[in-house]
């Protein structure tokens, strides 16, 4: 299961909001949200969503911009890999 954090059900997260948001700057602990008994999220801090997910986000969009890229060559062509690989071969 999940490692020991903070959890949190959603009437009391409506019921202290700002001093949820307070702790959660402080002590960058992420908080497991429950809705009734089952747990359906987690909060986590800006900096470890930074960390953590939107690195990942820019990676897709890097590889997305690769195949972008590599789809817009003509047919026939070859990849610089291939041909320095050809041209080390003979």
């Amino acid at each position: 299961m999940l490692h020991v954090m903070k959890e949190l059900n959603a009437v009391a997260l409506r019921q202290s909001l700002a001093r949820v948001a307070r702790a959660l700057e402080r002590d960058r602990e992420p908080i497991l949200l429950r809705l009734g008994r089952k747990p359906v999220g987690v909060i986590v801090s800006i900096r470890d969503f930074e960390e953590r997910f939107a690195s990942a986000r820019a990676s897709d969009r890097r590889r997305a911009l690769v195949d972008e890229i590599l789809a817009d060559r003509p047919r026939g062509s070859v990849l610089v890999d291939e041909a320095l690989a050809d041209l080390r071969g003979r």
